[in-house]
């Protein structure tokens, strides 16, 4: 059975299962397999793009996210399957004349060349003029925030400069899709934040239609439009960055996603019930993903526990208490409270900051 992930808008709102493209331009993969020595690292993907849309291929090494981009891009046989742009099939077609742009991880800059040279390298392997290769990287260097700097060598940038550097090159003859690698992870954390959010800007600034994977889901919220979920090689989940963040379709993409705890059964119906909401079947098959600021102390919650540990942050205290009935769940109280160790303390339950997971199918077999 084929993973399915549409980025077009539908008049409801996103998809899981798919759909075609709602301009009949962009990226089409259908039933996409790849193997290595036998094991599928793409397992039946289907996906479309439209033009001008941002795609996050989100999951965990080993998934298959990048073999996916790479089958895209032509770098890998594809065993099953096939991939098209506005219709046309891209079997046989080399990397290079497929009209898509890589950017990896580490940015691939030529450290002998200054940054204008590399920004300018794939215009002047088309023979373009020089006076409008000039032109262009002035245009490029002044979009990705270095403007002045084409007289730097890449070796005197700091990391963040040169992957600006990098996205300006892969800009550079403005390609119909633009491939995107891990390209912030070689960052540390607050650079990867603040990069993200420069990123996308760029991608609208320039119209791009871009393909990103990553591990990474702050980055891929940052960034993208929509988000698809991979996991052994198949996509799980797809759909807007909201429809996944609010509904994921079990506890792996739940925590994956970055929410702290997973609650079945009883439990989860306690936290619904603390919460306000009535759901019977979430309390006897559901389950209830928790975000670690979902619980939070107050002076008259409906939930009792005991504090089992507890962190001072800028902002919150952090807190792991256990509670009747629920068990060992993490929960926040303000940074001046007096929470300490072994209080006995009550909660409340946000539930925007909780979501309620699909029941599990019974399973009948005997």
């Amino acid at each position: 059975m084929a993973s399915r992930v549409s980025t077009g808008s539908t008049a409801g709102g996103g998809s899981t299962t798919g759909g075609g493209s709602t301009t009949g331009g962009g990226l089409r993969v259908e039933d996409l397999t790849v193997r290595f020595d036998g094991v599928a690292a793409v397992d039946g993907v289907t996906l479309d793009l439209d033009p001008g849309h941002v795609l996050a291929v989100l999951g965990p090494s080993g998934c298959g996210k990048s073999t996916l981009l790479r089958a895209v891009a032509g770098l890998e046989q594809i065993e099953t399957g096939s991939v098209t742009y506005d219709g046309r099939d891209l079997a046989g077609v080399p990397t290079h004349k497929r009209g898509f742009a890589l950017m990896f991880q580490d940015g691939q800059l030529f450290p002998h060349q200054s940054v204008a040279d590399n920004v300018g390298y794939p215009l002047r392997l088309r023979h373009r003029p020089r006076d409008q290769v000039a032109l262009r990287v002035a245009e490029l260097l002044d979009l990705v925030g270095l403007p002045g700097h084409g007289d730097r060598s890449p070796t005197t940038l700091s990391g963040g400069e040169r992957q600006r550097v990098a996205l300006a090159r892969a800009l550079a003859v403005r390609p119909r899709l633009l491939l995107l690698d891990e390209p912030l992870s070689a960052l540390d954390r607050g650079l990867r934040e603040r990069l993200a959010v420069d990123l996308r800007e760029i991608l609208n600034a320039a119209g791009t239609t871009a393909l990103l994977v990553t591990h990474d889901q702050e980055e891929a919220f940052a960034v993208a439009d929509r988000m698809a979920v991979m996991r052994a090689g198949r996509v799980v989940q797809s759909g807007t960055l909201e429809e996944v963040w609010r509904g994921p379709v079990d506890g792996e993409v739940a925590a994956f996603l970055g929410y702290a705890t997973v609650l079945e059964g009883e439990a989860a119906g306690r936290v619904l019930a603390a919460g306000g909401r009535v759901d019977p079947a979430g309390a006897r098959s559901g389950a209830v993903a928790l975000r670690r600021s979902a619980l939070r102390c107050t002076t008259d919650g409906p939930l009792h526990g005991k504090v089992l540990a507890a962190r001072l942050t800028p902002e919150v205290t952090r807190l792991v208490v256990a509670v009747e009935g629920i068990g060992e769940v993490p929960a926040v109280a303000d940074p001046d409270a007096d929470v300490l160790v072994g209080h006995d303390v009550r909660l409340t339950v946000d539930l925007g900051r909780a979501a309620v997971l699909p029941a599990r199918p019974v399973d009948h077999t005997p």
